[in-house]
């Protein structure tokens, strides 16, 4: 073998490489301990932020954020209070953005617990039905902007379609959809690959796989979804939650 072909060899191995890491590794902006933040594109990042369970144990959430023509958006607070003033803060100061408002994907709190910060902001809070109703019962705060199963918001030319496909983590969990960019948030319903089931106290899990088919139905041309837990990724990440949950069915 000559050293050309050795080197071309190496070269292919570490694009390779390259391409197997975890989309979150590149370009991942990091604004404290308390919070990080994965570029997608110029106005698209996934937020990080660690949640504080009653039994000591943390572990990490991800929201989204999505800007267009100098206003924003998020989906899911972050998991803590801290994170969420540093969130806001960052859009606001380096990003010079106005924050429309904050949806939630479903009732947990690792959706909504900085919703007490984003009131202190004036930042209107949104929800379905489903979620107001749920939060309610857990003696969390009202939204302040409730639809029943669809809702679309217009962000300057940039279209969010935010929706209810069914039951799958939690009676209530939807969707968030970018057409122009192709992207999903879907929250604790869609799982990073390799995870595992997880919470499943509020879940229906034999609705669950029916559930995502229905989003992969609705959306074939899906080119960056994103879980509540974990890596982001392709339609792989539908395929995987849909086969987590197909013996269930």
């Amino acid at each position: 073998m000559t050293r050309q072909h050795i080197k071309s060899i190496t070269y292919i191995l570490l694009v390779f490489i390259m391409s197997c890491k975890p989309k979150e590794e590149g370009d991942l902006i990091k604004v404290s301990d308390n919070l990080k933040l994965a570029k997608i594109n110029d106005h698209s990042y996934v937020h990080i932020s660690k949640i504080f369970l009653d039994n000591g144990k943390q572990y990490d959430s991800n929201g989204f954020i999505f800007i267009n023509d100098d206003e924003a958006y998020v989906f899911d607070t972050p998991a803590n209070d801290v994170a969420s003033k540093q969130l806001i803060n960052w859009l606001q100061k380096e990003k010079n953005t106005t924050i429309k408002g904050v949806v939630f994907n479903h009732f947990h709190r690792d959706c909504n617990e900085g919703m007490d910060i984003f009131k202190k902001y004036n930042i209107p809070s949104i929800a379905s039905q489903k979620t107001a109703h749920l939060m309610q019962e857990k003696k969390y705060d009202r939204p302040d902007e409730i639809f029943e199963n669809e809702f679309v918001i217009n962000l300057g030319d940039k279209k969010i379609v935010n929706t209810f496909f069914g039951e799958a983590h939690s009676k209530d969990n939807i969707v968030s959809y970018f057409p122009e960019d192709q992207i999903l948030f879907g929250g604790c319903m869609i799982k990073s690959l390799k995870a595992s089931k997880g919470n499943l106290l509020d879940a229906n899990v034999l609705e669950w796989s029916n559930t995502v088919r229905k989003i992969k139905k609705a959306y074939p041309d899906l080119e960056v979804v994103i879980p509540g837990h974990g890596s982001y990724g392709d339609q792989s990440l539908l395929n995987y939650t849909i086969s987590l949950f197909n013996a269930e069915n």
